[in-house]
C-alpha cells in the first residue's frame, strides 16, 4: 500500500506525513502517547491452530501434475515458506489422498481446538479436499497451479455455494496463500479480545449478536467508573499530553488549553479502564452522557490518541464499528474511522464525516499526517480533531455486522479535505465507483468505518471464514 506524501491548503500548513523523529519531548509512553507502551501488551499473542492438509496421490499415479512428481521436496518448501509468512498461526501438517481419509481426520479433530483447515491440492486424481471443504469446518482451499487445479474448481465453487464457511486462493504468489491463511490468526485474536462499551442505554441484543458471531467479550463499564477514572488522572500528566497535542497540530481554533487538558485526563482516564479490564477497545456514548450532563469531558481527543496508539476508540457507544474497528486492526495492522457518510451525487462523491479520525492512519509506527484541534461540532463544546488525511489512496470502508452475519464494503478514492463548517469537523471528500448507486443501496445503519488501503480480498477471506455474507456497496 502507498504511503504517499501529500501537501493539503496553504503551504505554510505542517500537512505532509511526519514521522516520529524528533519526538524525544513526547510522553514516556513513546511519541505515540500514554498508552502506546502498554498497547500492545494488551493485544491477544496466542496463535491460531490450523490442519495445514497436503492432498495429493501416490506420485506412481499417472495425473497432474505428472507421473513421479517430488511432493516431498515440493512440501518441504511450501511448509518453510508458510511457517515464514504465518508466523501467527500454528500449521499442523498432514497428507491424504481420500475423502475417508479426511473424514477421519475431522472426526478426530472434533473438539480438539482446531480454528480450521488449509487444504493445499498439490495432485490429482484426489478428493479429500472435498470432504473438508463440505464438512461447514472453516476452510482455505488452495491450488498448486498444475497441480491440483481439477480438485479446486470442482470443490471450493461447490462448497460455497453450498454457503460453506470456505475460502480459496488459486495464484501463484504465497504471499496471496498466507494472507488467506493469516486470517485464522485475525479471528482467534478477535475471539481472545475484550472491547468495553459506557452507556445508559440497554444493547444486550446487540452485544449477544457480536459475542455469538464475531467473539469478542463485551463488559458493561458504568459512566461512574469512567468519569471516576477521568477524575484520578494525573493531572501533570494530562498536562503534558494536552501540550503535545497542541505542539503537534496544525492549529488550535476553538478550545482553551484548559478544555484541552480535560480531554487529556479523560484520554488517560480511558487508558486505565482499557489496562484495569485488559481491553483492547472502549466504546462510549459520548453524545448521550454529554448531552445529559453524566459525562464532563468529551472524548474525541481520546479516541483519537488510543487509534493512534493501536487500540481502539469508538464513538457513540457504536459496538457494531467499534468491533469493526477491531478487526481491521488485526487485519491490517492499521487506524480506522467511524464516520457519518454524505453523498454528493453531482460529483460522485462520499464524504466520510465524524469529528474524530486518526493521524497515524498507516499504524503506530507509521507515518503522521496533520491535525487540527476544534471544538465538538454539533453542540460547539469540549475539544475534538480534524484529522487532514492523506490524499490520492485507495479506502476501503465498511461495518461487520453481527447481528445479520453481513459484512458491507465498498472502496473509494481520498480525493480533499473539504473545509465545512457544518456537521462533523473530518471531512475526507473520496470519488465513488457510483454515488448513486451507494446511496440508494445503503443498509445496515449510518456509520461506516474506514480504513487506508485496498483490503477487499483480506475482508472477503474474513468475511467468508466467519461464514458471514459479503456485500458491495454501490
Amino acid at each position: 500500500m502507498s504511503e504517499q506524501l501529500v501537501t493539503i491548503g496553504k503551504s505554510s500548513r505542517r500537512s505532509f506525513l511526519r514521522t516520529c523523529a524528533g519526538c524525544a519531548a513526547w510522553l514516556a509512553g513513546g511519541c505515540a502517547g500514554a498508552a502506546a507502551a502498554a498497547s500492545s501488551a494488551l493485544l491477544p499473542k496466542e496463535k491460531a491452530r490450523v490442519r495445514l492438509v497436503f492432498v495429493h496421490p501416490d506420485p506412481k499415479i499417472e495425473g497432474w501434475p505428472y507421473q513421479g512428481y517430488d511432493y516431498a521436496s515440493r512440501k518441504k518448501m511450501l511448509l518453510g515458506r508458510l511457517e515464514r509468512g504465518c508466523p501467527e498461526v500454528e500449521l499442523q501438517p498432514v497428507t491424504m489422498t481420500w475423502v475417508e481419509e479426511a473424514e477421519k481426520m475431522l472426526a478426530a479433530d472434533e473438539g480438539q481446538g482446531i480454528d480450521g483447515y488449509a487444504v493445499y491440492i498439490l495432485g490429482i486424481p484426489s478428493n479429500a479436499s472435498r470432504a473438508i471443504a463440505m464438512s461447514g469446518r472453516p476452510a482455505v482451499l488452495i491450488d498448486d497451479l498444475y497441480g491440483g487445479t481439477g480438485s479446486f474448481l470442482g470443490h471450493y465453487p461447490a462448497a460455497r455455494k453450498a454457503g460453506k464457511p470456505v475460502t480459496g486462493v488459486s495464484s501463484t504468489r504465497i504471499e496471496d496463500v498466507c494472507e488467506a491463511i493469516n486470517t485464522f490468526g485475525v479471528i482467534r485474536k478477535m475471539r481472545a479480545s475484550k472491547i468495553l462499551v459506557v452507556t445508559p442505554r440497554d444493547m444486550q441484543k446487540n452485544i449477544e449478536a457480536i459475542r455469538s458471531n464475531l467473539g469478542p467479550e463485551i463488559v458493561n463499564v458504568p459512566a461512574d467508573e469512567l468519569n471516576a477514572a477521568w477524575k484520578a488522572a494525573d493531572r501533570k500528566a494530562a498536562e503534558e499530553q494536552a501540550q503535545a497535542w497542541i505542539r503537534r497540530a496544525d492549529r488550535v481554533v476553538e478550545p482553551k488549553p484548559a478544555e484541552i487538558r480535560n480531554s487529556a485526563a479523560m484520554y488517560l482516564g480511558m487508558a486505565s479502564l482499557l489496562e484495569q479490564h485488559k481491553a483492547q477497545a472502549i466504546a462510549v456514548d459520548c453524545l448521550e452522557l454529554f448531552y445529559k450532563h453524566k459525562m464532563f469531558a468529551y472524548p474525541c481527543l481520546g479516541f483519537f490518541q488510543l487509534n493512534n496508539d493501536g487500540l481502539i476508540g469508538a464513538c457513540e457507544a457504536d459496538l457494531t464499528s467499534a468491533s469493526t474497528m477491531l478487526m481491521l486492526r488485526y487485519l491490517t495492522g492499521r487506524a480506522s474511522y467511524i464516520s457519518d457518510p454524505v453523498i454528493d451525487t453531482a460529483k460522485n462523491q462520499i464524504i466520510y464525516a465524524h469529528c474524530v479520525a486518526p493521524s497515524k492512519v498507516y499504524g503506530p509506527e507509521g507515518r503522521e499526517c496533520a491535525y487540527e484541534i476544534r471544538d465538538h461540532s454539533e453542540d460547539r463544546k469540549g475539544a475534538a480533531i480534524r484529522s487532514l488525511l492523506p490524499l490520492n489512496e485507495t479506502l476501503s470502508t465498511m461495518e461487520f455486522v453481527s447481528y445479520a452475519k453481513t459484512v458491507v464494503f465498498h472502496l473509494s478514492r481520498a480525493v480533499d479535505n473539504l473545509d465545512e463548517d457544518r456537521a462533523c469537523r473530518t471531512k475526507l471528500v473520496a470519488e465513488a465507483r457510483d454515488a448513486r448507486r451507494l446511496m440508494e443501496g445503503w443498509d445496515y445503519g449510518w456509520h461506516r468505518v474506514t480504513v487506508y488501503g485496498d483490503w477487499k480480498t483480506q475482508v472477503q477471506h474474513a468475511a467468508a471464514l466467519l461464514g458471514w455474507k459479503f456485500v458491495e456497496e454501490g
